[in-house]
């Protein structure tokens, strides 16, 4: 991949036909050692959030080795680039075929489950092995998250006790364990407390011992009108919640973040192809890296990247995709110089998670270029960028003058992640 001081530097080098994603594996690097060195627990990363390449490697030379795969071709992936990284096939409902080929080719003992029927599926799969991991997803309240993930899986607090007896009983040699997933862009950091104790309730009611807490993931970014409670929030309501449950001293905790790891680590640059009043048409839309614009709505972080000058005022625009679906359409508002037309290119900031992951070949686009960029991500959680989303665009000296020096985040450093 070339690298870019600045995305304007590309944009001067050439005009790129595709859309490119503006990559930041320092960005990625400095979210990494945030939660190694602020919840203890163990760092699973939720590869589906975006499955790059250049994803993989840079969390596991940052220390996270370790992630939630939910397919055959996400367990392939990260084994091609780490042979030796921790992997749980963390999807409730799966093949006897994918769940054989993980235990037997790819070295995966570790299985999500929230039925009996999936319990029995996997033990028989796996021909009764020995050395499984039997993790149970258990269904709790959503309130606070922008994405609700309760309705599709998670077994139901009446009916879970039956469930972890069971999977109690077919472990082992292994580890038995409970997941949860409080919903996706959680803004309420207590959420995880209220769900621990939910969980905690159908332990104590099934009278087992619990090797594994699994908090799932959840954990937000920053998007404008999104703007969360500072991550230690999030990490002392864990850690709180951990300590009120009915676990021993040697039950482990984990969690498995995707968009916070990797949201500030990507960017898309669009080109404008047309402009009608205040609809922009660009090379790239919801079939493309655009899903969350225009199913959910959100009005992600915009800047002009022009090689001049161009106007103060700033004006809300829609977008248009580049396909003949009349649904590849993203409301907005994006917040633009008024003069932006044809030719001109846009940033499109904090798309680094369920970004380029979600392209489709749809219509013949969706195929995106891939550069690295040196500046900051437009908004941070980290200490990288202003945690408020700007809405003037500043030139490109001024850019050049305001990039922020990627650091090693403060943090509790040699923590463990394991309670011992």
């Amino acid at each position: 991949m070339r690298t870019y001081q600045l995305p304007l530097d590309l944009v001067r080098e050439r005009s790129p036909e595709r859309p490119v994603a503006l990559v930041r594996p320092a960005s990625v690097a400095v979210a990494a050692r945030w939660f190694q060195n602020n919840l203890k627990a163990d760092v699973f990363y939720a590869v589906k959030a975006n499955p790059s390449a250049w994803i993989i490697e840079t969390l596991v030379n940052s220390g996270v080795n370790a992630f939630d795969v939910a397919s055959i071709a996400e367990i392939a992936l990260v084994r091609s680039i780490s042979a030796d990284a921790r992997l749980a096939f963390m999807h409730p409902v799966k093949s006897r075929a994918a769940i054989k080929s993980a235990y037997f080719d790819y070295n995966v003992r570790t299985f999500v489950l929230d039925s009996h029927d999936e319990l029995q599926k996997i033990i028989e799969s796996t021909d009764n092995a020995a050395d499984l991991n039997l993790i149970v997803r258990m269904g709790v309240s959503a309130d606070g998250a922008a994405y609700s993930l309760s309705g599709k899986f998670g077994i139901t607090p009446d009916q879970a006790p039956a469930l972890l007896l069971a999977a109690r009983q077919a472990v082992q040699h292994g580890q038995m364990g409970v997941s949860f997933h409080v919903g996706s862009q959680c803004m309420r950091p207590s959420a995880y407390e209220a769900a621990m104790t939910q969980v905690g309730r159908a332990i104590k009611k099934a009278g087992v011992f619990v090797d594994i807490v699994d908090v799932g993931g959840g954990f937000p970014s920053v998007y404008p009108g999104m703007v969360p409670p500072d991550l230690q929030e999030y990490a002392d309501a864990i850690h709180r919640g951990f300590e009120d449950m009915p676990v021993s001293e040697t039950t482990e905790l984990w969690c498995e973040p995707g968009r916070a790891l990797v949201a500030e680590g990507s960017s898309v640059l669009c080109r404008v192809d047309l402009r009608k009043g205040d609809a922009l048409y660009l090379n790239d839309g919801s079939y493309g890296s655009l899903f969350d614009a225009t199913h959910s709505r959100w009005p992600f972080p915009t800047k002009l990247v022009r090689d001049g000058e161009s106007s103060s005022e700033m004006k809300p625009f829609r977008f248009y995709g580049p396909t003949c679906d009349s649904i590849d359409h993203m409301p907005g508002p994006f917040y633009l110089p008024a003069d932006i037309r044809e030719g001109d290119f846009i940033e499109i900031g904090m798309m680094g998670a369920y970004g380029v992951a979600m392209s489709t070949g749809f219509n013949g686009y969706g195929d995106h270029e891939v550069a690295v960029v040196e500046d900051a991500p437009m908004a941070s959680l980290y200490g990288l960028a202003p945690r408020s989303i700007p809405t003037v665009r500043t030139t490109a000296e001024e850019n050049s003058r305001k990039i922020v020096r990627l650091s090693r985040p403060k943090g509790k450093a040699g923590q463990r992640k394991r309670r011992k």
